[in-house]
């Protein structure tokens, strides 16, 4: 077994009803939050009243910020400027991916009083991070970002000269992740379409990483697990829901952990520049690219490098997801590049040009793709194996 080293992670309260602790925990910090949550969702269930009758009862003061759309860096510095003067005791995020990248860019940037432009990576003059951060509390509301075990915030400027980049330090790192299964019962289908994909790819790219290790590998392929038995009865609200909403709860959770050790692959390289310069939401960009990724990251490392271990990996992931033992292992590969294709369809999810994607743009989403998660793949594609990827699901 090799050396291998392990990041920070937040204290975990896993499973349905820990919502309960929330007010328990936030107690332990002060009685003063920012609540940060989305503009309709979660408002909208019985929990909103139940935890605001809870902070009434027990005299936490708040303040609310609420998020409509992915997180711009105007948005993050915005609230920094409209709160500076608070003094909150820590800063609470309860939503999906957007929320809680919101929350935790705010909550690195309140003490700090420095535009988060000054720390993106690749925007800007990429200072160093010293903090102090304010204590940030992570309640996800969706099952796939695995945001509340990450150290980044993920922050995009939609358009022409559009990016998205991330806020990254260990100081942002949630003090709790409050992972509650309960609070996916109001997830539509086709957030647990996208989110859910989300999370099978950042399971299945952390663990053919170039960083991978023994520890990352067995959390990965438990949530791989979790997402083979549950992502389609969950999105077709089919049998046992609350274990579905749990297994998913669960594989997103793990998803997070992955690829804040080992990074992620070519379909999150991509997810970047699709997502700047389209309005397309990230989870779609994982779920319609992942099966066109992996045969070319496998056909690939068939012609370059055969001795490759990622390809031994795939082998295990076709035999986990499709439940059954290959004798060939070029079975495998083709088994697992049509379920994850039949995954893809029966989800409905949309193809890129219906975000608007056409070939004369391909060019500049090549050019824009080699950002971290590139460069974890495990072997180097060429600009023209990129846009076969691309050209694959147009």
């Amino acid at each position: 077994m090799m050396p291998f080293s392990i990041a920070r992670l937040p204290r975990i309260e896993f499973g349905a009803g820990v919502l309960k602790k929330l007010p328990d925990i936030i107690e332990s910090y002060g009685n003063h939050i920012l609540l940060v949550t989305g503009a309709h969702s979660f408002m909208n269930t019985p929990y909103w009243r139940l935890l605001i009758d809870q902070f009434e009862h027990r005299a936490i003061t708040w303040r609310h910020a609420m998020v409509a759309e992915e997180p711009s860096p105007a948005l993050i510095d915005d609230f920094v400027i409209d709160y500076a003067n608070e003094h909150f005791a820590a800063v609470i995020g309860i939503g999906g991916g957007s929320v809680l990248d919101t929350a935790k860019a705010v909550a690195g940037l309140l003490q700090v009083q420095h535009s988060v432009m000054d720390y993106l990576e690749g925007v800007g003059p990429e200072l160093s991070y010293q903090g102090p951060a304010v204590p940030f509390i992570a309640v996800p509301t969706t099952a796939g970002t695995g945001s509340e075990a990450t150290k980044n915030a993920v922050l995009s400027v939609q358009g022409e000269n559009g990016f998205k980049k991330s806020f990254r330090h260990d100081k942002l790192v949630a003090e709790y992740a409050i992972v509650d299964p309960d609070l996916l019962a109001s997830c539509p289908p086709g957030v647990i379409a996208a989110n859910g994909m989300d999370a099978l790819t950042q399971l299945l790219e952390s663990y053919v990483s170039l960083k991978a290790n023994a520890l990352t590998d067995a959390l990965a392929i438990s949530g791989l697990q979790a997402v083979r038995d549950a992502l389609l009865p969950f999105y077709h609200q089919q049998g046992e829901l609350a274990q579905h909403r749990e297994k998913m709860a669960y594989a997103a959770l793990l998803s997070g952990i992955t690829l804040a050790q080992t990074g992620l692959g070519s379909v999150h390289g991509l997810a970047s520049p699709l997502g700047a310069f389209y309005p397309i939401p990230h989870g779609v960009v994982c779920g319609t690219l992942v099966a066109a990724a992996t045969r070319i990251n496998l056909h690939s490392m068939h012609m370059r490098e055969p001795d490759n271990p990622a390809l031994a990996k795939y082998r295990h992931v076709a035999e986990i997801l499709c439940k059954q033992h290959f004798n060939d292992p070029e079975i495998a590969f083709d088994a697992l590049i049509d379920l994850l294709t039949q995954w893809t369809e029966e989800l409905t999810l949309p193809r890129l040009s219906h975000y608007g994607l056409q070939p004369a743009g391909l060019d500049k989403v090549i050019a824009h793709c080699r950002g971290s998660s590139m460069k974890t793949n495990p072997i180097v594609l060429t600009d023209d194996e990129i846009r076969q990827i691309l050209l694959e699901r147009l």
